[in-house]
């Protein structure tokens, strides 16, 4: 049966028990600095947040139907069945498509790093996968972050609710969103009020994008996919450069044109004011 988290905003305390825990699983710095930033990135794979007197919870959906690994031409993303979406660097070609289908930005890129890859919560499958809960579950002292099978856990939400239906807010967030999600919320108040994404599709993403396929004759839709790898191969990695506030030409060596190559990882040249010399 597939796997979930359970996310109790009304249990968290803000501790960030499960941040320092799951750097740990991953082998990623994390101190003071950065359990204060309340962002997930390509070195913090799940944050907390505070809004108010509440906080919340960010990290990878890990959808029921997730759009990134539909969008991948190489298959660097997959579905397993135990629920998370994991992701093989091996055949990662950093094309960097996976981030602008996600519906929740959640992947992340290793801007500074010589050989970068993409970087997301796989909700511990490695752990899941011997009968272990994930790093984050294991480590909450409120009981707030839960882990287990999926129709268990909406169960219990809604038994909460139930139970208790001045503290909760009526739904339960990633039920229906972008067609299910394997990590589900609880909150006392309306989920856009803690961070959560509410304008996004109530079906799933890659269905759409199917439908819209179908109606396209097949040379037309074969033409577009070997142009459009064409276009992404090279311009995508400038797109979301851009789009993340990375330098647009980083990488190139001083005095080369818009049209020499980038060199990944290379640090970028700082603009020479127009009619100033050295």
């Amino acid at each position: 049966m597939p796997r979930a988290i359970l996310y109790d905003s009304t249990l968290c305390i803000g501790c960030k028990a499960c941040e320092g825990a799951c750097a740990e699983r991953w082998g990623l710095p994390y101190d003071d600095k950065i359990a204060a930033e309340e962002r997930i990135s390509a070195h913090k794979l799940t944050a907390i947040e505070t809004h108010g007197d509440r906080f919340s919870r960010r990290l990878c959906m890990n959808c029921v139907q997730p759009a990134c690994a539909s969008v991948c031409p190489v298959g660097a993303l997959q579905k397993t069945t135990l629920g998370p979406v994991v992701y093989d660097a091996e055949k990662c070609m950093g094309c960097r498509y996976c981030m602008q289908a996600c519906p929740f930005q959640v992947p992340s890129y290793e801007w500074s790093s010589r050989l970068p890859r993409m970087r997301k919560c796989d909700m511990c499958y490695a752990r899941q996968s011997q009968g272990k809960l994930t790093a984050c579950a294991e480590a909450c002292p409120t009981g707030a972050t839960k882990n287990g099978d999926r129709d268990e856990l909406i169960a219990e939400a809604a038994r909460r609710i139930a139970q208790k239906p001045g503290q909760y807010y009526n739904r339960i967030y990633g039920l229906k969103e972008v067609g299910g999600t394997s990590v589900l919320y609880l909150s006392a108040v309306p989920f856009e009020q803690i961070g959560l994404r509410t304008h996004v599709p109530q079906e799933p993403l890659p269905e759409t994008t199917w439908r819209v396929l179908e109606l396209l004759p097949d040379v037309v839709s074969t033409g577009s996919v070997l142009l459009g790898g064409i276009w992404w191969i090279t311009n995508r990695r400038e797109e979301v450069a851009r789009q993340e506030g990375a330098p647009k030409h980083a990488g190139r060596p001083p005095g080369a044109s818009k049209n020499t190559p980038r060199l990944e990882g290379a640090p970028s040249q700082p603009a020479r004011e127009e009619g100033k010399h050295p």
